[in-house]
């Protein structure tokens, strides 16, 4: 029958999809970060300017409002959390902001 070797194919490009798909909201942030000029202050692993988001990760990420400071600080700016160089309130929206933060939260 033509449909059992369909079957197999079939199940290994979805394998492949999902995959694919599970990769992709890492790299849409990361791309998103360079889009909007975080990636000026902050690296992954680095303090630069600012904290590395790794740093950033470690501090939010067991707090059950961390996401959500991360996103105000994003959005408003913040000043005084990470040393005497203040982050500026970024032009993002807050879908984006969410996005960003969920990234970082993620690393």
């Amino acid at each position: 029958m033509r449909t059992q070797p369909a079957l197999p194919a079939l199940l290994a490009a979805f394998g492949c999809c999902v995959a694919l798909g599970a990769a992709t909201p890492a790299r849409a942030s990361q791309a998103l970060a360079s889009s909007k000029t975080c990636l000026a202050c902050h690296s992954l692993d680095k303090k630069m300017v600012g904290p590395a988001f790794q740093d950033i990760q470690g501090k939010y990420s067991g707090r059950k409002d961390g996401q959500a400071q991360m996103v105000q600080s994003i959005l408003k700016g913040s000043s005084g959390r990470w040393g005497p160089v203040p982050m500026p309130a970024n032009a993002v929206s807050e879908a984006d902001a969410n996005t960003l933060a969920k990234w970082i939260l993620s690393l």
